[in-house]
């Protein structure tokens, strides 16, 4: 799980450094402002993510369960919220409708609040 959280992390970094100049450049040409701002939140979220797991990846033993469900929540909350994001930011430029990728945002951002009150926990009773 420790190499699981550290390539999860690295990866979402780099897609982050991607996604954001694919914002700045080519999409700031297509996409309303609003959309626009829509898809930087999701990038700047998926960065958060990144620096989390990468720290995390390293403090964690991963030895108990709620450990490993510190990390699954967060990758599967980014990717829920990120890429949730991204797809609707884009809907009107891909021409469909994917309004109903819009209760998955939440979701990911539920997962991810979870995610951070485990390692609270785990900080709390581990002291460290």
């Amino acid at each position: 799980m420790k190499t699981i959280t550290l390539v999860f992390g690295a990866v979402y970094g780099m897609l982050s450094v991607i996604l954001g100049a694919f914002g700045a450049h080519a999409l700031k040409k297509i996409l309303s402002v609003e959309r626009l701002e829509s898809f930087e939140t999701g990038v700047r979220y998926q960065m958060y993510a990144a620096f989390f797991l990468l720290i995390v990846g390293y403090i964690l033993k991963f030895e108990t369960s709620s450990e490993k469900w510190v990390s699954i929540l967060m990758i599967a909350g980014t990717m829920l919220f990120s890429f949730s994001i991204y797809f609707l930011s884009l809907q009107d430029y891909l021409g469909t409708n994917l309004k109903f990728l819009g209760p998955i945002t939440p979701l990911g951002g539920l997962l991810m609040i979870i995610s951070w009150g485990m390692l609270i926990v785990y900080f709390a009773k581990n002291r460290i």
